[in-house]
């Protein structure tokens, strides 16, 4: 927990944002896996954490911008639950620690809303994700739960974006811790992965190093030798000699804060020569997006400039052809890179997704791209120093993908078929750092992991 200052602090600038009314912010429950008292690991939305610190399950916390108050409605630990869980501090006692002087018992904030609808005061709240809170929002308000998010107020929406998108030094310091656990995990599964084990034995042993040094993983970890597939978690394959594996993980510092590294390694130790080439252009398009960054300039611009040393660099490897500025203007490169540069990251691995992407990562003077690949652009914006997003350029031999575009004759002036069906079987690559926007350019943040390609051999063989 942060100090009880960072609390108030951060409550007192979003009062500032809302002219009236009340702000409702709900804490997350246990959600059980096959019985009540047996549930998943236990995670408090992201938003209540930032402005009122607290982990316990089922709380609610109240900003009463008319009168100037702030509320925690929770119940104190019964003898009988303190029998099962241990000596718990009051609510009260919780609350004092991030500066709040009022507490009531759950069922209080029921009545506390019905008293302000009655007096039709405005009540402002951000969009669910859990339907547990749907359901329990539809009893508070009195709205449909499957229409609950449609009801969210966006002043309330683009105040808590604005204010959480930029970090603080404190803030910050948790990302780079870790980071720091990233780092182990990285150069772990670099030194422990060896042919003829299976990719769930690496990802439980970088799980592991997750959980005994920080708050366990901040998503599910991606580790896998078919690196094509963007979003891969299954982790039933068997290393062979001669492949390469996307390692895309990341841990939660002890405040909750996420990481999100990927690094790309050969599992026998070396790369081949084909495999250094294409590595070598991601790693090129890596620090083309780093050196990029900068405030006043839009995230998507940053995109593009990878995009088109991503393009440059397989147009010299013969897999396209043409001008890749037009090339990349018209989307050609996405058959290779069809995401996004990178996204915010924060309290959330995907920080702020939960208010939809078009809630913070575009406005009214950076509209959304219908093209594919460009639109999986999660953040477009203007960079201001503060903001910390990730760099994560990747090539990919996508076998349906290439079957599709050459059936189509998608871009044949772009594009040399007969050069990339000869890579089908190739997989994907893909390197990641994190980054703060400075005042005159970026950082990368963290301990330095091994990226270049001697880097990366070198951990890659050095095997435990």
């Amino acid at each position: 927990m942060f100090s009880t200052k960072t609390y108030t602090t951060r409550r007192a600038q979003l009062k500032k944002k809302i002219d009236n009314g009340v702000i409702l912010l709900l804490g997350n429950n246990d959600a059980p896996m096959n019985y009540t008292d047996n549930t998943y690991h236990y995670r408090q939305d992201s938003t209540f954490l930032y402005y009122f610190g607290l982990e316990q399950p089922e709380l609610a916390a109240v900003i009463d911008i008319d009168e100037n108050k702030e509320i925690i409605f929770g119940n104190d630990f019964t003898l009988d639950e303190i029998v099962w869980m241990g000596p718990q501090q009051t609510m009260k006692q919780k609350a004092e620690k991030v500066g709040v002087k009022v507490t009531k018992p759950a069922d209080e904030l029921e009545t506390f809303l019905k008293d302000a609808i009655g007096k039709k005061r405005k009540i402002h709240f951000i969009p669910q994700y859990r339907h547990d809170n749907m359901l329990k929002f539809q009893k508070l308000l009195g709205i449909d739960a499957n229409k609950i998010n449609d009801y969210s107020s966006i002043s309330l929406i683009k105040a808590i974006t604005e204010q959480r998108s930029v970090k603080s030094k404190e803030e910050i310091a948790e990302i780079e811790n870790a980071i720091s656990i990233s780092y182990e995990m990285q150069t772990g599964a670099m030194s422990y992965a060896k042919p003829g084990m299976m990719e769930r034995e690496i990802a439980g042993f970088i799980a592991g190093l997750a959980s005994s040094m920080g708050n366990g993983i901040a998503f599910p970890i991606i580790f896998s030798r078919n690196g094509q597939t963007l979003h891969n978690h299954f982790h039933g394959n068997i290393l062979k000699e001669g492949d390469i594996v996307v390692n895309d993980s990341g841990a939660e510092s002890d405040e909750h804060y996420a990481s999100d590294i990927t690094r790309t390694f050969p599992v026998s130790g070396k790369f081949t020569a084909q495999q250094r080439e294409i590595y070598q252009i991601v790693l090129d398009a890596n620090l083309a997006g780093i050196k990029g960054v900068k405030p006043g300039i839009s995230f998507r611009e940053v995109h593009f400039k990878s995009a088109l040393v991503i393009a440059e660099g397989l147009k010299a490897l013969g897999f396209m052809k043409g001008s890749m500025k037009e090339a990349v203007k018209a989307g050609a490169h996405a058959l290779f890179f069809p995401h996004g540069l990178g996204h915010l990251l924060g309290l959330d691995v995907h920080d702020l997704e939960n208010f939809g992407e078009n809630n913070f990562g575009y406005d009214e003077n950076v509209k959304r791209s219908t093209q594919f690949g460009s639109k999986s652009l999660r953040f477009a914006r203007i960079l201001k120093p503060g903001i910390v997003l990730t760099i994560e350029p990747g090539i990919y031999f996508i076998p349906e993908l290439i079957d599709k575009w050459k059936a189509e004759k998608k871009f044949t002036e772009y594009i040399n078929y007969p050069k990339v069906e000869s890579y089908k079987k190739f997989g994907g690559i893909r390197i990641e750092d994190d980054v703060v926007v400075t005042n005159t350019g970026s950082r990368v943040l963290g301990i330095p992991i091994p990226k270049t390609i001697d880097e990366v051999e070198a951990a890659a063989s050095e095997k435990i």
